[in-house]
């Protein structure tokens, strides 16, 4: 017997009040559906006895169509196998939808016009981000990650799956998986929670996002470290805030530059434990600063700790969100840098007064994230196993990071000054004056190597570009290479 690919019968429109016969309507979709390639040849129809029942009509209209369809060559019966759109329809036919005009992307003016807000989102191609091997930014050790203790901890919650979890959850999260975090978050981040005020995201893009829209109405003010994170520019902008870069140094963001440049501001975006993309940590004067500005304007402070885990000088450092004693930060984290980014899964630590709104924007989005991810990252919290992997990741990040250093010392001497190398799972380099980071970026993307420009980091065009490697994702070989590939792109 002859298999034939099984496939989704797209909708079949039929005029019960109309004088043409049925069996000539039928016949008439299906001629159209196969011209516009919405059937595909040699893909399975359904048989007569079952298209009958599902258009609640006769047999006789259904075995009439098909039977001319079959006499015209569109339909091919195997015995025992069922009918299929004929493999030998014409290709002039199969592809008369692909020669139909395409539209182009919509311009700013006209009856397609899109909204202001859809152009903020677009950004130019980011080359670098175009394969996983060396040094994609944000891209965790996969290669070692207990995929298989993984994939038993889903299971186990896949085979139980209960009607609760396969109903709509709970806008703020799944209540077991917040308990563990504010445990978490409380014994290794200083952050002062409990499981009421956090809420379970998509990720910390996501977060920054509900943040955006809950927190900001359209033209208030935002300080933006400079250089500071691309996604949060994106998400900001696209809520219809007006960025005011402010720059930073060895100690973190100048919150007295802020405070003469973005007076009246309405929030803060900062990276405190490891800086994106430099990599500094933020001094406590300066964190000491920045919450007295925010209590004394009325300002939220948006802290984002996507990597702190990851601290190989000293223990981590504690969260700006843990000293703040008048609830003006909201708090952001991600599995995504410490698990897998398809994951999906990060969190919002939101102020008491907040949660309702938050909960309201989260419900507004996409309402809640997967209940079975969301139960088997309780687990592997709970039994120890996320506590096990951070520490075995330092280990294997330091060793990374090791590596890289000597590769570029190797390669690239004095070409790549080396910044930002105390956390995380990347370091930053600048390039000499004059050098094009993004052409630099381009040129290696052709080699297979990911490096990521420090230009787009920057609001106000830097004096001088540079380079990202992240090298979480890249084990010792691929680093030596992805160095040496890279020296040959200067």
């Amino acid at each position: 017997m002859q298999r034939i690919p099984a496939g989704f019968l797209p909708p079949v429109a039929m005029d019960m009040g109309s004088d043409s016969p049925m069996y000539q309507q039928l016949s008439d979709w299906f001629r159209r559906a196969i011209s516009s390639g919405q059937l595909r040849p040699g893909q399975r129809v359904p048989s007569t006895r079952s298209l009958a029942n599902e258009l609640g009509i006769s047999r006789i209209p259904v075995l009439g169509a098909y039977e001319q369809l079959q006499a015209e060559g569109f339909l091919e019966t195997f015995t025992g196998a069922g009918t299929c759109v004929a493999r030998a329809i014409p290709s002039d036919m199969t592809m008369e939808r692909s020669k139909a005009p395409r539209l182009q992307p919509a311009a700013r003016g006209g009856s397609r016009r899109t909204s202001q807000r859809a152009a903020q989102m677009h950004t130019p191609e980011p080359t670098w981000l175009a394969n996983m091997g060396a040094f994609r930014v944000g891209l965790p050790a996969l290669d070692a990650f207990p995929t298989a203790l993984w994939s038993k901890l889903v299971s186990r919650h896949a085979r139980h799956l209960s009607l609760e979890a396969m109903g709509y959850g709970d806008p703020m999260g799944h209540l077991p998986l917040r308990e563990a975090i504010a445990e978490y978050l409380g014994a290794s981040r200083a952050v002062r929670c409990d499981a009421s005020q956090i809420l379970i995201t998509t990720g910390s893009q996501q977060a920054l996002q509900i943040c955006a829209h809950v927190l900001l109405d359209p033209g208030e003010r935002v300080w933006m470290e400079d250089p500071g994170y691309s996604g949060a520019h994106q998400a900001l902008r696209t809520a219809g805030a007006e960025l005011v870069p402010v720059p930073v140094d060895a100690e973190g963001i100048d919150v007295a530059h802020g405070a003469r440049v973005g007076a009246g501001a309405r929030a803060v975006y900062i990276s405190p434990s490891h800086q994106f993309p430099l990599g500094m940590a933020m001094s406590a004067s300066r964190r000491m600063q920045l919450l007295h500005w925010a209590a004394h304007n009325d300002a939220w402070i948006i802290e984002d700790d996507y990597d702190s885990e990851y601290r190989f000088g000293s223990r981590p450092l504690s969260s700006l969100q843990g000293t703040d004693t008048h609830e003006r930060v909201i708090y952001l984290g991600t599995f995504s840098k410490v698990m897998f980014p398809a994951l999906r899964l990060g969190y919002a630590v939101v102020p008491p007064d907040l949660v309702a709104d938050f909960q309201a924007g989260r419900d507004a989005i996409d309402t809640f994230s997967s209940m079975l991810y969301q139960s088997a990252m309780t687990e592997f919290i709970r039994e120890g196993h996320f506590a096990r992997h951070i520490r075995s990741m330092r280990t294997l990040y330091m060793e990374r990071r090791v590596a890289v250093h000597d590769a570029i010392r190797k390669y690239l001497g004095e070409r790549l000054q080396v910044i930002g190398t105390e956390a995380g799972m990347q370091l930053a380099g600048l390039l000499p004056h004059g050098v094009d980071d993004v052409a630099v970026s381009r040129k290696a993307a052709t080699k297979g190597v990911s490096v990521r420009p420090l230009t787009p980091c920057y609001i106000e065009p830097p004096q001088r570009g540079g380079l990202i490697l992240g090298y979480g994702g890249a084990n010792l070989a691929q680093i030596d290479e992805g160095v040496r590939r890279l020296a040959e792109c200067f």
